[in-house]
Formats: structure tokens, sequence, C-alpha cells
């Protein structure tokens, strides 16, 4: 008997896709948005590590990198609302190009702003859209190894930004 797991085929084609998108960009057939590279050059970091642990050290450490934010700059105003963890996101368009200031109160959650400012930040509003972070989040594996707490804090950080951005 055949058995057929649609949900583990709707992630392989997500995935085949996903590299046949990335074959056209290095033969210049279609070519993606910088931060949709830069994505790209994460999946391939995240892959590099064998279990979680090491996957989770590292994005704990992609969050240290993170430029410290203005505490004047934490308030009300700026705080992301569905995230378990305390996030602030404080956007600033120049020059047609979406950047931001984030920080939150968890390691981990600096972590998933730092996924986010390599695939945001100066990037052109009318490309913000273009941008498959979701398919990214899983073929990083984060999607099976955070807690469903941070999965829906990190999609509400998205959804901050590309509403800030509009």
């Amino acid at each position: 008997m055949l058995f057929f797991n649609l949900a583990n085929a709707k992630g392989h084609a997500q995935a085949l896709y996903q590299e046949f998108r990335v074959f056209l960009t290095k033969i210049n057939v279609i070519q993606l948005p910088m931060s949709q590279e830069t994505l790209n050059e994460l999946i391939e970091d995240f892959a590099l590590f064998d279990d979680w642990e090491e996957r989770y050290r590292y994005l704990i450490d992609l969050g240290r990198a993170l430029p410290a934010m203005d505490e004047a700059l934490k308030n009300d105003e700026s705080l992301v609302r569905g995230c378990t963890s305390r996030v602030w996101i404080v956007p600033e368009i120049r020059d047609g190009k979406f950047h931001f200031k984030a920080d939150s109160d968890a390691h981990i959650v600096r972590g998933l702003i730092a996924i986010l400012d390599k695939t945001y930040q100066g990037v052109e509003l009318s490309k913000l859209g273009q941008i498959d972070i979701q398919a990214a989040f899983t073929q990083m594996g984060l999607d099976q190894n955070l807690s469903p707490n941070r999965r829906n804090g990190f999609f509400a950080m998205v959804e901050r930004i590309r509403a800030l951005a509009v």
C-alpha cells in the first residue's frame, strides 16, 4: 500500500521550488531582491548545523550581534502586540527603503529579530511583499523547533514590519 503524506509532499515541493529559484538566480534568469539572497544564505547557514541545539546557539549569537536600541524608543507605541516576550520595532523610511530598529528582552527573540533585520533592512518598499519569509522560516527548521508562542511572535513581528512599511 502506498502512503501519501500531503504535508510532506507540500514541504518537499516548497523546498524544490526554493532550490529552483536559487538556481535561476545563480544563472541570472531571475533576480531576487537582495534580502531574498540574504535569506538564502541564512538558510544555508542553518543547514550547516546537525542538531537544534547548535541552531539555537547560532540564533542567539545572531541576536547578540544586533546593535543596542535606545531605551527611549522602547515605549508602548513601538511595542509589538502578539509576542510573549517584549519586542519593540521602530520603523524609518529613507529614500523609498525600509529601515528599522528593534529589540527584545529575550535572547532567542533577539535572534529572530536579527533574521528579520538581515531580511528587511534597507529593502525597497515595493519589494517587501516579494520576500517569502514563511518558506525561509520553515527551511531553517524554525517552524518545528520553536514553541508555538515564539512562532506566533515571529510572524507578529513580520506583520508589524509589513504594516509599518505601507
